[in-house]
């Protein structure tokens, strides 16, 4: 790997950027085409399961893999050849007893974890995802390991084979079950083995990798002791992991409060299923967008680190600034349109599941506008991050987190309001943590950020945008109500979409909401500037 062209720090990132978007584009389109395979029920056997095997895989690999890369780095900074292949060998055994570990809790105490949420049903997608825990632990100790020697592309490469593997096995999979007689609980422990086969190529792969690159070369450095070299890496990884494993747990039990809500309403007991499926249509819809939002995000940020570590107060507020325009132009319309189309959108992309879709219609009244709430915390996240203020969004994570339990254990309880509390609690989770995150932001700035500036055109303009694509949608509706569901719904989402995006655009440009600045710094950004006639 020495003999290797070193990438650059920018460069590295942006490999990084490039694969995580591209992961996450394929993670959101995905469920689509597998909501109209399974159907609501069997989208919350997937989710029963994949929500236990997020927790596990946090706390496996989200701070340890940064302790090794760290420690690896450090040891090749300093030509300690010996050092950094001690780390690795250390390194290995401990991702290979929490993987094994993982593995066997999910497998063998598969029918505990599904009665903990409140799904028996879930048995068999957990046990078919039970073997990804271990190949997942192993990936991460060898991403870790080349990212530390500077080397983002194995990393980037084996995330993208394990979520195309994901579509391109699950999906025919869960279909071919289906299509078998099979139970949905089957179907979806079908669906959900395609990641399974995902992280064991990309396994595969990662180590073929480090067998063919290994370097060779003799090294004179006398290395750490194990014990030592353990040490470090928990010393480093353990607060990580502990931060970072606050959502997924908080996830985790909001899955089963909701589900035990609802069954505790005799009424709804049998439909529990279902009715937590059709909310997960709608969640599936409002991660789309900061899908897209996510790379603009992370191509601003990393020159914002470097104009802060220069101390250049005035370059950092700039670069900030545009990141939060950017974010509004795209993120408060993209909201306030599925809020308004939702529905319609949702029949039209799932005609398989047409009742399931009609049902979750409602719910994106308020997942719409949950929706540029999201997008607004991976930025404010990323700004307190850059301000060297991680702690931060931890903490408000967890109280956005507590405030979504709280609400759900309320409202979904209440027979009244049942699952149609889930979307309100989700609104006011992500509102709570982008309210704290903003007064931060503002806080830690050395040039005060001036929100209304910031937020103001944007969102007279999407409030316009909205009511023109509302009425649109409606008349497209109204004027083929006597003809199919689907076709009225595709109609009313269509004619909805194209007469917002026309009103957006025109507004974008009337207002002058974006500046050169704001586009010049991301891909193609000198047309777009000539396109829109901007200064």
């Amino acid at each position: 790997m020495s003999n290797q062209k070193k990438q650059s720090f920018l460069g590295g990132a942006a490999i990084l950027a490039a694969a995580v978007a591209i992961v996450k584009v394929i993670g959101a389109v995905y469920k689509i085409p597998f909501g109209n395979i399974v159907g609501s029920e069997g989208q919350t056997y997937f989710n029963v399961a994949y929500n236990i095997y997020n927790v596990l895989l946090t706390i496996s690999t989200a701070g340890l893999p940064l302790a090794i890369s760290k420690l690896t780095s450090q040891a090749r900074a300093q030509g300690r050849e010996n050092q950094k292949r001690k780390i690795f060998r250390t390194s290995i055994w401990l991702f290979f007893v929490l993987g094994l570990a993982g593995s066997a809790l999910m497998y063998f105490g598969a029918g505990y974890l599904a009665e903990l949420i409140h799904e028996p049903r879930g048995y068999w997608p957990i046990r078919a995802l039970a073997p990804a825990v271990f190949c997942v632990c192993l990936l991460a100790c060898m991403r870790g390991y080349t990212q530390g020697q500077g080397n983002m592309k194995p990393t980037a490469i084996s995330q993208i084979l394990e979520a195309m593997c994901k579509v391109c096995i699950g999906l025919p999979l869960a279909w071919y079950l289906l299509k078998l007689g099979k139970g949905l609980d089957i179907g979806a422990a079908g669906a959900i083995f395609g990641v399974t086969v995902g992280t064991i190529l990309s396994m595969l792969f990662l180590i073929a990798y480090m067998l063919t690159h290994r370097d060779r070369a003799q090294a004179l450095d006398t290395p750490d002791s194990s014990g030592s070299i353990m040490r470090q890496v928990l010393a480093i990884g353990v607060p990580i992991t502990l931060s970072n494993s606050a959502m997924s747990i908080i996830t985790l039990i909001d899955t089963s409060n909701v589900l035990g809500r609802l069954r505790t309403i005799p009424e709804l007991s049998d439909s529990a299923a279902t009715l937590f499926g059709q909310y997960q249509f709608g969640m599936n819809l409002i991660n789309l967008p900061p899908s897209f939002v996510f790379p603009v995000t992370m191509s601003l940020i990393p020159f914002a680190a470097a104009a802060i570590t220069r101390r250049d107060a005035v370059e950092a507020d700039r670069i900030i600034s545009s990141a939060f325009r950017i974010i509004a132009v795209l993120a408060i319309p993209a909201g306030v349109g599925l809020s308004v189309v939702g529905g319609s959108a949702l029949v039209m992309l799932y005609p398989a599941q047409q009742a399931d879709a009609l049902a979750a219609g409602p719910h994106m009244r308020c997942l719409g506008i949950a929706c540029i709430f999201i997008c607004l915390m991976n930025l404010t996240n990323a700004v307190l991050q850059t301000y060297g203020k991680e702690h931060i969004p931890i903490v408000t994570v967890i109280i956005g987190g507590i405030t979504k339990v709280a609400l759900n254990y309320l409202l979904v309880g209440n027979p009244n309001i049942n699952i149609h509390g889930a979307p309100i609690s989700t609104l006011c989770c992500y509102m709570v943590i982008v309210g704290l995150n903003l007064f931060f932001v503002w806080k830690y700035s050395e040039k005060k950020p001036h929100y209304i500036q910031l937020f103001a055109k944007p969102v007279l303009a999407s409030l316009l945008m909205g009511a023109a694509a509302w009425a649109a949608s409606g008349f497209a509706g109204r004027a083929l109500a006597g003809r199919s569901v689907y076709l009225s719904n595709a109609a009313a989402a269509l004619c909805g979409i194209a007469a917002g995006v026309v009103v957006y655009a025109i507004l974008v440009i009337a207002l002058r909401i974006l500046r050169a600045e704001d586009v010049r710094a991301i891909p193609h950004g000198e047309k777009l500037i000539k396109l829109l006639h901007l200064k």
